[in-house]
């Protein structure tokens, strides 16, 4: 590829996302598995470009030795833009032109950002996995299954209560909301049951975006089927009236979950614009949710390739804490290098300048931003995990605004790479790819969770906050702190904290760029997810149901007269 275009989409660099995307002569999946040596009796086939690994090809992976696992993770996201899918499949494309067997693992577009601000989540430019059109839809119908699994369940409880309720559930009491793959403020909070007896009992009720959800949770830590069925069973919907908990086995609930959840379990193979392996698999929010795509899918890639390139959502407070803390430490992964990933507009944006003066060279404006940086490199540096900085250049950056990233991250002992990936693909991101092989090969990584299994839930979260957040503290009203320590006393006390917070900012006030101190961390209330085995804390006014923006992206999302999709990306 010779186009030198870099940054947002233009002509030069053959129009949109989309536009490119058309443009690619994609490969039989049966090629691109042959390259991870995976045999074409172990596919089930969506169609000639998409495929499930099937359960049984997964369990003869089981004796394999492990490749090299690395993370892709980014400074604290703005208007600006930072690139970190982007980035992670260039870096994947990368390695395999470097002659490295690499495969990237991401997670599944949600179709709330797809219809509302963000966009699809399939990469961009010259570094995306393909069909883009199918992933950032239906796909293959996984978020359907997670999202019909979770809300069965929700019917289950109503059916439960409204056919005489022998468990003796307290309707007042219920925790289990159901979800939805949308963004929708306006179901929040609801009302169900109105219209009479034979409509149930009614009572306060509320939606979650699918992705918040704890079967998508689940779904994304479950080693297998059995351990799938295992962790449906513990989900806690609720309390009986004298407050004891309720489970989704009391309701006879995990059998059909998990027969509804069977065939989206297998992980889905795809590929890049240059033909390699793409595992896209779960799509956790990292702002609501845990942020990671799948232990099968990333477990299923460290046995068939020497590289494993992987992304958790937004910045290291949040995705790359949860992937540490959470996904590692439950599915026994050690990963071996990390990847922070900033653009010098985003870093601006961070010393003060507004969107609309991005364009001006501001060398000051980027040191000041740096301090965002530097705060989310020191968060990796806290997991033992030893990192290298990619900067996604645009078009209008400067070499002396090159130059102060490079100067900075030099203090940290860390280098700085410059990528042209949305331009020139796997070879805009070769010098990273170097980089990268050589970190993980040299095996300094010394892996370790934020803190121990057995520190108080408490305590937890006051870590996570002073440490990653630089906050004085954490703080919650007594009935917050109450229900936290009679998780503690439960038996509870080991599970992992699942932090729901603003990806805009370290603190809980989005406005708040660059790496702020002197804040608190309010919390407004926590959620035992019993079958994922975490605490979800929820911190400021983040919400679990996202609402569409006063212009959304569905407003300019069209279907031509072939039947292609325009707007979408």
């Amino acid at each position: 590829m010779v186009v030198k275009a870099v940054g947002t989409p233009s002509a030069k660099a053959g129009g949109s996302d989309i536009e490119i995307a058309r443009t690619a002569v994609l490969q039989p999946i049966e090629q691109v598995a042959a390259k991870l040596d995976i045999p074409p009796d172990a596919l089930y086939h969506y169609g000639p470009h998409i495929a499930k690994l099937r359960l049984p090809f997964l369990d003869s992976l089981a004796n394999r030795p492990d490749g090299k696992l690395i993370l892709v993770t980014a400074i604290t996201p703005t208007p600006a833009g930072e690139g970190k899918t982007t980035t992670t499949v260039g870096l994947g494309d990368g390695l395999n032109r470097i002659g490295r067997r690499a495969a990237i693992c991401l997670r599944e577009p949600s179709l709330g950002p797809c219809f509302g601000m963000k966009g699809g989540a399939a990469g961009g430019g010259y570094a995306q996995v393909v069909p883009m059109e199918n992933i950032n839809l239906h796909f293959t119908g996984d978020f359907h299954a997670i999202s019909t699994a979770h809300n069965l369940l929700s019917a289950l409880i109503d059916n439960h209560i409204h056919w005489g309720n022998e468990l003796g559930i307290d309707a007042r009491r219920v925790t289990w909301r159901r979800v939805m793959d949308m963004n929708d403020r306006a179901l929040r909070d609801i009302t169900v049951g109105l219209g009479g007896v034979g409509n149930g009992f009614p009572r306060q009720d509320g939606f979650d975006i699918t992705v918040a959800s704890e079967v998508m949770a689940i779904f994304c830590l479950a080693t297998g089927l059995d351990d799938l069925q295992r962790r449906l069973s513990k989900i806690i919907i609720g309390q009986t009236r004298d407050r004891r908990p309720v489970t989704a086995a009391d309701l006879k609930a995990e059998g059909s979950m998990t027969a509804l959840l069977r065939d989206a379990l297998m992980p889905n193979l795809v590929q890049t614009l240059e033909g390699n392996p793409a595992f896209i698999h779960g799509g956790p929010f990292a702002n609501i949710a845990h942020g990671c795509n799948s232990v099968m899918a990333t477990k299923a890639a460290l046995k068939l390739a020497d590289y494993v390139v992987t992304e958790a959502g937004f910045g290291a407070d949040l995705g790359a804490e949860k992937f540490f803390d959470i996904k590692c430490r439950k599915a026994g992964l050690k990963p071996a290098a990390a990847v922070v990933v900033a653009t010098v507009r985003a870093l601006k944006m961070h010393g003060g300048v507004d969107k609309e003066d991005l364009g001006r060279e501001d060398v000051e404006a980027v040191r000041r931003g740096c301090d965002n940086l530097g705060r989310h490199l020191r968060n990796v540096a806290h997991f033992g995990v030893p990192a290298v900085v990619a900067i996604n250049r645009f078009t209008k950056d400067t070499d002396a605004e090159i130059e102060a990233v490079r100067e900075f991250c030099a203090q940290f002992g860390v280098e700085a790479h410059v990528c042209t990936h949305w331009a020139d693909g796997g070879a805009g991101t070769e010098s990273l790819a170097h980089k990268v092989v050589s970190l993980a090969d040299h095996g300094d990584a010394q892996f370790r969770p934020l803190y121990r299994d057995e520190k108080p839930l408490w305590e937890k979260i006051r870590t996570i906050v002073r440490t990653l957040y630089g906050a004085d503290d954490a703080v919650a009203d007594k009935a917050i702190r109450d229900r936290i320590e009679q998780y503690q006393k439960d038996g509870y006390g080991h599970f992992p904290i699942c932090m729901a917070k603003t990806q805009y900012s370290f603190s809980t006030d989005p406005s708040r760029k660059g790496a702020p101190i002197n804040h608190v961390v309010p919390i407004r209330e926590v959620r035992l997810a019993g079958g994922a085995e975490f605490l979800v804390v929820i911190c400021g006014e983040i919400m679990t149901m996202p609402g569409l923006p006063r212009v959304p992206a569905a407003n300019t999302i069209n279907v031509d007269s072939e039947g292609r999709i325009d707007g979408l990306f």
